[in-house]
């Protein structure tokens, strides 16, 4: 497996010879605006894809499928709904099949828990995207394990540490877990996404995991950037297990 952060949520990944594009935010810098339930007027995403516009239209022509998790617009944007071809695949859990067939996407593929796609498993896993009433303002969200060989990788989402993400670390027990740092909070309630010590914890409890860290810098929301995560990581000695991700950073899976 190959995997490259373009931005936020948004990574491709490449199984063998199917490329699989995750939680496409395709905008440009500002384009989707403030978002609501903040006190914070600046507008998203915070920063730019990491290429040009004629390099991203050529790299959507080589993606196969595309997987959304939810439909918050940092995960699923105006311009992904314009540029992503109608005829590609898109994987998601069954409620978000209706509103995604709407925008006139042909080919949808619904995960209710398990699907098999050019010898590549999709697993459906749950989350918690906050707690509380701002959790219950997020949504349902949800994550997604892809296995290929003997190969195994875990996106958890939008979630927090969470007694969901214990679970789908148990039943499928991934080499690799891509997680959603930033410790995003709102103007209410508890953060919405990771924070330091969530990764903290999610390493003890899965210390043979290699730890991928996104959803970093993109969003306004977000409390933690990559500077005080790394510092934080670095006084627990959990630099070797994890990475933080920069936006364009491709790395092989071994």
């Amino acid at each position: 497996m190959h995997i490259q952060l373009w931005r936020n949520a948004t990574i491709q990944i490449a199984v063998g010879k199917t490329n699989i594009l995750i939680d496409p935010m395709l905008g440009e810098k500002g384009a989707v605006g403030p978002f609501p339930f903040t006190n914070d007027q600046r507008e998203n995403p915070l920063v730019p894809l990491p290429f040009s516009e004629e390099e991203l239209r050529k790299k959507l022509k080589c993606i196969d499928a595309v997987f959304v998790s939810h439909l918050h617009p940092d995960h699923w944007d105006e311009a992904a709904i314009r540029l992503i071809e109608k005829t590609t695949t898109i994987i998601c859990p069954e409620p978000l099949a209706k509103t995604i067939a709407s925008y006139g996407f042909q080919n949808i593929d619904l995960l209710k828990d398990q699907i098999i796609r050019d010898d590549i498993q999709l697993h459906l896993t749950n989350g918690q995207h906050g707690t509380g009433d701002i959790g219950k303002h997020m949504g349902q969200v949800n994550g997604i394990v892809l296995e290929h060989l003997s190969q195994k990788l875990y996106i958890a989402g939008d979630t927090i540490w969470c007694p969901e993400v214990k679970e789908a670390i148990n039943k499928h027990r991934p080499q690799h877990i891509i997680v959603a740092g930033g410790a995003a909070t709102f103007a209410i309630g508890d953060p919405v996404t990771m924070t330091g010590e969530d990764i903290k914890a999610l390493c003890e409890y899965a210390p043979k995991s290699s730890i991928w860290i996104t959803h970093m810098e993109a969003v306004s929301p977000c409390r933690e950037d990559r500077t005080m995560l790394t510092e934080y990581l670095k006084s627990h000695g959990l630099l070797n297990q994890c990475k933080i991700l920069a936006d364009g950073e491709e790395v092989e899976l071994n």
